[in-house]
């Protein structure tokens, strides 16, 4: 996967579709009354579905901008601990594969994601890499 010519497309086209996915499911956790349900269903108060939503286009805008790798390395992480979560609070009040895998899904395309994104930014040029070089140059 050192190839950048297969890392860069591929690592957009991963991420792009992620970032869909993550935009999606904000607005189905803010405008569908069936997705909300779902929120009091696992026993989370109202006012978590929303700041999960706004969490979650945060970290899109995040690994979609040209910001340091630091950001994207914690809007990774992120993602992968709500993913996480997500079917970990499905499994605790008994719903099936049906309702978590959706979590399991988008937790392996985040994780081909990150693997494309550490691939491609070894030798990145790309605006975020060279900050983030001089940044870390200063710093030590």
């Amino acid at each position: 996967m050192q190839n950048t010519k297969f890392t860069r497309p591929a690592f957009w086209v991963t991420t792009s579709f992620f970032a869909l996915w993550m935009v999606f499911t904000a607005y189905a956790q803010l405008a569908l009354p069936v997705v909300q349900q779902m929120f009091t269903h696992l026993g989370f108060p109202n006012y978590f579905r929303v700041e999960l939503s706004v969490a979650k286009l945060i970290g899109v805008i995040v690994l979609l901008a040209p910001v340091p790798a630091r950001l994207k390395e914690w809007a990774y992480a992120g993602f992968a601990i709500t993913l996480t979560s997500a079917v970990i609070a499905h499994l605790s009040v008994g719903d099936g594969p049906g309702v978590y895998m959706w979590g399991v899904v988008a937790g392996v395309v985040l994780a081909l994601s990150y693997l494309l994104y550490s691939k491609g930014s070894a030798n990145a040029t790309e605006p975020a890499a060279i900050f983030d070089r001089r940044v870390q140059g200063i710093l030590g």
